[in-house]
């Protein structure tokens, strides 16, 4: 099984049948899907975990062995749905992978913290006595001239983090283990609203140097987002409010507009062009580089211990386009490794859409709010007539 299998050649089938026909295996009958042991009945079949549904993955509950292959591209919810389908009493799953991050789901649920049932063995070119020269001499040269090239392509080590990821696993953690429990300055709320009817629409809390919490809600349309933002902007007073307004967002926006909340509340397009243009390829990297920043600063700033926001704020990979500013990996390519949308890290960074300043709450909640509900109130309250 590999995560993704669009055709046979995908898979191991002719590295197999190869090997088969090497060693004059007879026995053996080769079809086009298909490898079957004539005299066992031993049947290989190849299929790709993404593929797979509830339904017909319960086929596989009668497999001995699972060989799982490039398991450092196996997404969390694929590995969530393969354990425990793989129950036959004695039954086996074998995972080769050559590890690319420090959180990739496989290694963190199997190989990270092995139980006494997981055998855990590294094995690289220099383990194989059948090593050509060739590859030996490559080894060699990239050992040389890249080091940490050379611990990832060769030796089986994650990939160097500050050459590819945006925020390392070090920085996140640190963080999260910071000490500081309340702030003096001003409460900016993040709010990312789900797009899809797996995700979860997110409020994320943050005071300076200090994120308190956030808050999850799944299945939530328009107004019940709009109805929860209602009530932490009057419970809590923020000074600004920063919504993700691309794909449903606009509708939140517009509803708290509406009840007059204009002056705190900010659309935010993570696709439009950033502030600082000549920098950043959108307003999503520029957020994120100010996060990273802040993440890093001293003193140390604090993020709650949450595995899950530790998991997404360093699963994102950076790149630069053709100017040279700075660009980040697609949302569905994260959530493609994770299993799930970062939208934890994505509420956070929203809180640093732009600079926000305490200018006191007279300023924000000073004046009467002016929209259709507070004017419905007043009529109510002096029994006006129209």
């Amino acid at each position: 099984m590999r995560e993704v299998q669009e055709s046979i050649k995908d898979s191991v089938h002719k590295l197999l049948s190869d090997r088969i026909a090497f060693y004059g295996l007879s026995e053996y009958k080769i079809t086009e899907t298909q490898i079957i042991n004539k005299i066992t009945g031993t049947t290989f079949i190849f299929k790709g975990l993404q593929e797979q549904n509830a339904g017909n993955i319960k086929s596989l509950e009668g497999v001995d062995i699972v060989w799982l292959e490039e398991a450092q591209k196996i997404s969390k919810k694929s590995w969530d749905t393969l354990d425990p389908t793989i129950r036959k009493s004695g039954s086996e799953i074998w995972i080769s992978m050559n590890r690319e991050e420090e959180n990739d789901p496989v290694w963190k649920a199997v190989g990270a913290n092995p139980d006494k049932r997981t055998l855990v063995v590294k094995v690289n070119y220099i383990d194989n006595p059948f090593c050509p020269e060739e590859i030996k001499y490559l080894a060699e040269k990239c050992r040389k001239d890249n080091p940490e090239d050379f611990e990832h392509i060769w030796m089986g080590a994650p990939a160097t983090l500050g050459n590819r990821k945006l925020i390392d696993a070090q920085t996140v953690r640190q963080a999260s283990e910071t000490e500081l429990y309340n702030s003096s300055s001003p409460l900016i709320i993040g709010i990312d609203v789900a797009r899809f009817g797996d995700d979860r629409s997110v409020f994320c809390f943050r005071r300076g140097r200090l994120c308190s919490e956030f808050k999850c809600f799944d299945k939530f349309d328009n107004v019940a987002v709009a109805n929860q933002a209602t009530h932490y902007i009057r419970e809590y007073k923020p000074a600004r409010v920063f919504i993700d307004a691309g794909g449903v967002g606009g509708g939140v926006v517009d509803i708290l507009n509406d009840r007059g909340f204009k002056k705190i509340v900010r659309a935010v397009m993570f696709g439009e062009k950033a502030l600082a243009d000549d920098r950043y390829h959108n307003r999503r990297a520029e957020m994120w580089d100010e996060m990273r920043q802040w993440l890093q600063s001293v003193p140390a700033v604090k993020i709650p211990a949450d595995e899950n926001l530790c998991a997404e704020l360093a699963a994102v990979n950076k790149k630069y386009d053709s100017r040279g500013r700075l660009q980040l990996e697609e949302k569905d390519e994260i959530k493609r490794r994770l299993g799930r949308s970062p939208d934890m890290a994505d509420a956070l960074a929203l809180t640093f859409a732009e600079p926000v300043y305490d200018r006191g709450e007279n300023y924000y909640y000073g004046l009467k709010e002016n929209s259709i509900e507070s004017l419905f109130n007043e009529k109510k309250k002096n029994n006006n007539i129209w």
